[in-house]
């Protein structure tokens, strides 16, 4: 039977920081997190905080009753210093996710004059609490391990800006392990994927997104298309793997 499925089109930014994490802007709040992105015509935002998902559910509840898919996202720092972003389905298990790294989170105090503040906020910007413990830095867990836990909580495991010099999978480790089937990399904004392929032989044969890594509400890209039925992290997985008709692609 012939598929009839109706596909739609999405712009994405899969790579957004709140206030949680010292390195974003102060004016990274819900609110205006969810009005920026509706302003540049994205329709699915993951918010993926450094090593938390505090304010994800806060973004999750500035987005209702709009058109903006908010994903629930991390971005983990492994013990190689690498930095890689982890999409759920559902806050809850993202939130599963959180306190797997909380356990595996070094107990340092952050130090606000050095890094930034890191402030857990409500779903209209307002404080609630500061995080104490630093934030940007390594967990105990082994990129292996980090994928592998992932995957058990049914996420989707991305390493993030692997081209960059700081935290990147290549400056880090020099090669994409063949014992984690990962088939998505991200790179950054500043470089295409052609050029990408070019200066890194080593991720030609990956499929390759770009993110705006937004750490100022000026950041927004969304320049990763999707066509898919409905916007969930399912649909997505499915575009990455070219499943029943859904695709990516980068503008």
């Amino acid at each position: 039977m012939k598929n009839t499925t109706s596909l739609n089109e999405y712009r994405a930014d899969l790579h957004i920081h709140t206030v949680v994490s010292p390195c974003a802007d102060v004016e990274m709040i819900p609110p205006l997190i969810v009005s920026a992105a509706l302003d540049r015509g994205i329709d699915i935002i993951a918010i993926t905080d450094h090593n938390s998902v505090a304010n994800v559910g806060a973004v999750q509840r500035a987005a209702l009753g709009t058109r903006l898919t908010v994903i629930p996202g991390m971005e983990v720092q492994t013990s190689e210093d690498v930095h890689v972003i982890c999409l759920f389905e559902e806050l809850e298990q993202a939130k599963k996710w959180g306190q797997i790294v909380n356990e595996h989170l070094p107990s340092i105090n952050n130090n606000p004059d050095f890094f930034g503040e890191q402030f857990i906020v409500d779903e209209t910007g307002d404080f609630i609490a500061s995080e104490n413990r630093l934030l940007l830095t390594a967990i105990s867990m082994s990129f292996e391990q980090t994928y592998q836990a992932v995957r058990e909580l049914g996420g989707l495991f991305i390493p993030a800006h692997v081209n960059r010099k700081a935290f990147g999978l290549i400056e880090s480790l020099g090669f994409v392990p063949s014992d984690t089937p990962i088939n998505t990399l991200e790179i950054s904004r500043h470089i295409s994927p052609e050029e990408a392929k070019k200066q890194f032989p080593q991720i030609k044969e990956f499929q390759l997104i770009q993110n705006g890594d937004v750490h100022y509400l000026a950041d927004f890209l969304g320049a990763l298309c999707f066509q898919i039925e409905y916007p969930s992290l399912s649909e997505i997985k499915m575009a990455f793997n070219h499943e029943k008709g859904r695709k990516y692609y980068i503008i």
